[in-house]
C-alpha cells in the first residue's frame, strides 16, 4: 500500500492512496486535539512534536474507541491503551488528558470537558467526538484513536422570556386549544435534553397538551370564561428535563381573557324617577341625569341615551339629552303659568343589543305660585351655565345671586339645600355664592348647588320654595406626586444570568388626570448602565450578566414623574440580592509550594500554612485540601489549613518529597477543584557518627622501615559521614597526653586523614606504636565522633606484623570527648586580617553591583517568558497519578 504524506501546521496526517480491503486496518492522521493547534502551545513543543511524527515509521493498527462522561474531575481514568498496544506511551495531544508513558492509562486533566461546547454544532442525536494522537511501542507507532465525550444533565431548561402572555376570548369553548410561542431549550442531549411541561396551580380552568416531543405546546380551555367574573389568569409553566436528577424552569403564563360583547346595558337604582323644576325655568338647565351600566370593557360597554319616540310632542319640544352623559336639559326658556307633568321615557342602547328602558317624570310648577325668581351674575370663570374652578383654591366668591319677583311677595330669602362646600352670605340685598373650603378634583371634579327660594306673600301665606340649580366643574391641578405601591422593593437573582433579563416592574400611581397624572419613570444617574427601566411600563431589566463575587447587593433608585407643570416626582428603592453560584474553583497563592523541615521531627509536626481560597460564598466557597499522592508521610490539617507529618523524616532515607495538593469546595450541582505542587526539602541534622572505612578494624597492623624519610605517608585513615553540611565535615586527630602527642614519630593531617612521618626515624622508634585517633564530624552544638587503632610497627625486617588483640585506650574521656588543640591552621597575622577584610569588602561591592545587574536583566526577560510560563503552569501541575491512588483524609 502507498501512503501519503501531507502537514498543515501540526495537523499532520499519514492517509492511505486507495480504500482498505475488508479485514484490514488503518492508520489515522496526526492532528491538535480539537480544531486546530492551541494558541498557548509552547513553539519549541511544536517543532518537537513535528519532528516526532515526521520521523515515525508507518504504523497500521487496530482501531479502539473510549467514551467518558463530560465534566469530569481531574484525575479521573478515561481509558488505558496497554490492551491494544505495548509500551511505551506517548499522547500527543494532551488538552483535556494526560497519559502515564508505563501503563498506558490516560486520566482527566484541570480542564474540563463540556460537551456543549467542544461539540457546539452536532445535533441532540450526534455524538460528540474528539480525536487524540499517541505514539506507542518500542518502534515509536503512530495511532489515533477518538474518545465519546458522553451528556451528563449539567444544563437547566431555560425559557427565552419570563413571561409568556397569551389572549383568550371569554366565548372560547371548552376543550378550545391555543398555541403556546415559548418552548423551553435545553443544551444537553437525548433525555437529559429531553423536556416536560406541566402547569402550576391553573384552578381547573386551562390543563396543557404537548405535542410532537414537546414542539408544540397547547393551552386547553377546562371551564366556560366569564371576564366579567375574572380578566386576568398567572400561572406557572413548569419545564423539567427527563434527566435521572431532572432540573427544571418556570416561566409565568400570564392570560388574559378579552372582552366579548355578551351584556346588555340596564338603568342603575340610583336613575332619578322624577324631578321637579320651575315653570320659569330658563334654557340649557340642567333638569336630570340618568345612568345606565355595561359591564362589557371597551367598545362592548359604549351606551347611547336618547328619548323614546312615544314621548309626547311637548316633551320633545322642551327636553333634550346627551346621547353620552345622560344630562336631560331644557331647550328653551320655561313660562309655565299652569302646573303640568311630563313623562320622559330614556332609551339606553348597546352594540347588539335591545335598549334598556327608564322613565322620568318631569313636574312643572306654575309660574304664578312661584316666589321670585334669582338672577346670577357671574364673577369666576364659566362656560355654558356652568361655573369653573381649579381645585385647591381657597375660598373664593363664584357668583352675585338676586332675587327679582313682584313686590307682593315679601320676607324672601335664599338658602343652599343638602351639605355642600359652598356658602350663601347675604351683602346689601344680593348674595354671594362663595366655596367654604379648597374643592379637590380628586375626590369631586363637579357639584350641583341646588338653591331655594323662601318667601311669603303679601297676605302672610307662605308660597312653595322654589329651586335652582348651579352647576361647579372642577379642573385639575398638578397637586399629586405618583405614589408608588411599594416603598422598597426587594429581588433575589442568581449570579451568571442571562443578559438582557426583565428583573421586576415597578409602577406608581398619580391621583390626576390627563397630563398631571401621565407618569414616567427613570433610573438615578449615578446608576449603573447594565441596568435599564423602560420609561413608560417600568419594567426594570439587567443588559449584563451579574457576578456576585464583585457585587453582592446591587442597590436602585427609581422616580417616578408626572407630566404636569411644574412635574412633581416620587422615589423607590430596589435591592438587588445576587445569589452565588459555584462559578469559582478554589485557588491556592502560589501553584507551586516549598517548604523545610528538620529530620526527625515528631509526627504531626506543622510543615507550612497552604492558605487556599474561593471567592464564593456559603458551602460554594468551603473548600477542603487532601494530599493526593496518599503514600506520602503527609497529611493536611483542614482546621488550620497546615500541611504536616504522619511519620518521622529521615533526610538519610529521603531528603525531599514532591506531591500534589487538591482543593475541592462543597459546592452544587458539581464541585470545582484546583490542584497545587509542594517540594518539602528535608533538612539535616547531626544524627549520624561518622563510619571508619579504613583501616577496617582495631586488629590491623603495618610494618614501617625505620629508613623511611621523614614527611613520607605511611598509611591513610578514611571515614564517611551520612550526614551533609558541616554535619558531615570530619576531621582527625590523635589522643595522647601532649608530651607523648610531641615524642610521637608519627602525625595525622586533620583534614585527609593521612598519617606521616613527622621526623627521621631513630633506634628509640623501633617497635611498635599504638595510635588512638579520634574522627569527629562538624556538627553543632556538640559534634558525634568514633576511634580507631591505627597499628605502625617500625623494623627492619619488614615483615608482615600482627595482633592478638586489640589496644585499650587508658586515658581519661575528657581527653577523647575534647578536639584537640592543635591548630589546623597557622594563625594569620595583622597584615594578613586586614588584607582579608579588605578583599571582603571587594567582594561585598562586586557582588552589591552584579545583584543590581541581575535584577535588571530579570525584569526584562519577564515579559518575555510570561507566556511560556502560562504554558509551563499546566505541565508543572498535572497530577501523575492512577485513579485508584487518590484518596481523601478525613482530619
Amino acid at each position: 500500500m502507498n501512503y501519503a504524506f501531507s502537514c498543515a501546521g501540526l495537523g499532520c496526517c499519514l492517509s492511505p492512496q486507495r480504500s482498505l480491503a475488508a479485514g484490514e486496518t488503518w492508520v489515522t492522521c496526526v492532528r491538535a486535539m480539537g480544531h486546530g493547534t492551541p494558541d498557548n502551545m509552547n513553539w519549541a513543543v511544536l517543532l518537537q512534536n513535528l519532528l516526532v511524527v515526521v520521523q515515525l515509521p508507518l504504523t497500521i493498527c487496530s482501531t479502539v474507541r473510549f467514551s467518558i462522561p463530560e465534566e469530569q474531575k481531574p484525575g479521573i481514568l478515561a481509558g488505558s491503551l496497554s490492551k491494544d498496544f505495548p509500551p511505551p506511551y506517548h499522547l500527543l495531544t494532551r488538552e483535556y488528558l494526560w497519559m502515564d508513558k508505563n501503563t498506558g492509562n490516560f486520566y482527566t486533566t484541570e480542564q474540563k470537558m463540556d460537551r456543549e461546547v467542544l461539540c457546539p454544532e452536532e445535533t441532540k442525536a450526534e455524538e460528540c467526538i474528539i480525536l487524540h494522537n499517541a505514539v506507542v511501542g518500542p518502534s515509536g507507532d503512530l495511532i489515533q484513536f477518538p474518545v465519546i465525550i458522553e451528556d451528563i444533565n449539567d444544563n437547566t431548561p431555560h425559557f427565552e422570556n419570563n413571561e409568556i402572555h397569551l389572549r383568550v376570548s371569554e366565548d372560547a369553548t371548552v376543550g378550545t386549544s391555543f398555541l403556546l410561542d415559548g418552548q423551553a431549550q435545553d443544551l444537553d442531549a437525548r433525555q437529559n435534553g429531553k423536556l416536560q411541561y406541566h402547569l402550576g396551580d391553573s384552578e381547573g380552568v386551562f390543563s396543557l397538551k404537548v405535542e410532537e416531543d414537546g414542539l408544540v405546546i397547547m393551552l386547553v380551555v377546562q371551564t366556560a370564561l366569564d371576564r366579567e367574573t375574572r380578566d386576568l389568569y398567572q400561572i406557572a409553566l413548569v419545564a423539567t428535563d427527563c434527566g435521572s436528577d431532572p432540573l427544571s424552569a418556570t416561566a409565568t403564563l400570564i392570560v388574559t381573557v378579552t372582552d366579548v360583547n355578551d351584556n346588555c346595558p340596564s338603568f342603575s337604582s340610583q336613575s332619578p324617577r322624577s324631578v321637579t323644576i320651575p315653570g320659569d325655568s330658563p334654557e340649557n338647565m340642567l333638569v336630570a341625569q340618568v345612568r345606565a351600566t355595561d359591564p362589557d370593557s371597551g367598545p362592548n360597554a359604549a351606551i347611547i341615551y336618547s328619548l323614546s319616540p312615544k314621548v309626547s310632542e311637548r316633551a320633545k319640544k322642551l327636553f333634550s339629552i346627551d346621547s353620552l352623559t345622560g344630562y336631560i336639559r331644557l331647550t328653551q326658556d320655561l313660562q309655565s303659568d299652569n302646573p303640568e307633568e311630563l313623562l320622559l321615557k330614556v332609551l339606553a342602547s348597546g352594540p347588539h343589543c335591545s335598549p334598556a328602558d327608564t322613565q322620568v317624570t318631569v313636574s312643572v310648577l306654575p309660574k304664578a305660585n312661584q316666589g321670585p325668581t334669582i338672577k346670577i351674575g357671574f364673577i369666576a370663570e364659566h362656560q355654558k351655565q356652568a361655573m369653573v374652578l381649579p381645585e385647591n383654591q381657597p375660598p373664593t366668591v363664584l357668583a352675585v345671586l338676586e332675587l327679582e319677583g313682584d313686590s307682593s311677595f315679601k320676607s324672601s330669602s335664599l338658602a343652599i339645600e343638602n351639605e355642600v362646600p359652598f356658602t350663601l352670605s347675604p351683602q346689601n340685598g344680593k348674595y354671594l355664592l362663595s366655596t367654604s373650603k379648597p374643592l379637590d378634583y380628586e375626590m369631586k371634579n363637579e357639584h350641583q348647588i341646588s338653591v331655594v327660594v323662601h318667601g311669603r306673600s303679601a297676605d302672610g301665606t307662605a308660597i312653595a320654595p322654589s329651586r335652582r340649580v348651579f352647576r361647579v366643574m372642577v379642573t385639575d391641578v398638578n397637586d399629586n406626586a405618583p405614589r408608588f405601591l411599594q416603598s422598597h422593593y426587594q429581588l433575589e437573582l442568581e449570579e451568571n444570568n442571562q443578559p438582557g433579563l426583565w428583573l421586576l416592574r415597578v409602577s406608581a400611581l398619580d391621583a390626576d388626570s390627563g397630563h398631571n397624572g401621565r407618569v414616567t419613570y427613570r433610573l438615578d444617574k449615578r446608576t449603573s448602565t447594565i441596568f435599564n427601566i423602560d420609561p413608560v411600563t417600568g419594567q426594570l431589566s439587567v443588559s449584563a450578566s451579574l457576578d456576585r463575587e464583585q457585587q453582592h447587593v446591587h442597590k436602585l433608585i427609581v422616580f417616578a414623574r408626572d407630566s404636569g407643570s411644574p412635574p412633581l416626582e416620587s422615589v423607590t428603592t430596589i435591592s438587588i440580592h445576587v445569589l452565588d453560584q459555584n462559578d469559582n474553583a478554589p485557588v491556592f497563592p502560589t501553584p507551586h509550594f516549598i517548604f523545610f523541615i528538620p529530620e526527625n521531627v515528631p509526627p504531626f509536626t506543622q510543615v507550612g500554612g497552604l492558605g487556599v481560597t474561593d471567592p464564593d460564598e456559603g458551602e460554594n466557597g468551603n473548600t477542603e485540601l487532601h494530599v493526593v499522592n496518599s503514600s506520602r508521610p503527609f497529611v493536611v490539617d483542614n482546621t488550620h489549613g497546615t500541611l504536616c507529618t504522619t511519620t518521622n523524616l529521615d533526610r538519610e532515607t529521603e531528603d525531599h518529597y514532591e506531591l500534589y495538593l487538591l482543593a475541592s469546595d462543597n459546592g452544587h450541582p458539581v464541585a470545582l477543584t484546583s490542584t497545587a505542587r509542594v517540594t518539602i526539602f528535608v533538612e539535616d541534622i547531626n544524627d549520624n557518627q561518622p563510619k571508619v572505612i579504613l583501616p577496617s578494624s582495631n586488629f590491623s597492623c603495618l610494618t614501617v622501615s625505620p629508613k623511611i624519610v621523614a614527611g613520607t605517608m605511611v598509611t591513610k585513615i578514611y571515614a564517611t559521614d551520612e550526614d551533609s553540611g558541616l554535619n558531615s565535615e570530619i576531621t582527625y586527630s590523635i589522643v595522647a597526653p601532649e608530651p607523648v602527642q610531641n615524642s610521637s614519630p608519627f602525625r595525622v593531617d586533620p583534614r585527609s586523614g593521612n598519617i606521616t612521618v613527622a621526623q627521621q626515624l631513630l633506634r628509640k622508634d623501633l617497635g611498635m606504636h599504638h595510635l588512638f585517633i579520634v574522627v569527629r564530624d562538624g556538627g553543632r552544638p556538640a559534634p558525634l565522633y568514633t576511634t580507631v587503632w591505627v597499628n605502625v610497627m617500625v623494623n627492619e625486617s619488614m615483615e608482615h606484623c600482627h595482633l592478638d588483640r586489640a589496644p585499650t585506650w587508658a586515658g581519661t574521656l575528657d581527653l577523647v570527648q575534647t578536639p584537640s588543640k592543635a591548630p589546623i591552621c597557622d594563625v594569620e597575622d595583622t597584615k594578613s586580617a586586614e588584607l582579608i577584610l579588605l578583599a571582603g569588602l571587594g567582594m561585598m561591592l562586586a557582588s552589591t553591583c552584579l545583584l543590581v545587574v541581575t535584577a535588571v536583566l530579570y525584569l526584562k526577560q519577564r515579559r518575555r517568558s510570561l507566556q511560556q510560563n502560562k504554558r509551563r503552569h499546566a505541565e508543572e501541575n498535572e497530577i501523575p497519578l492512577r485513579l485508584k491512588d487518590k484518596c481523601y483524609t478525613d482530619d
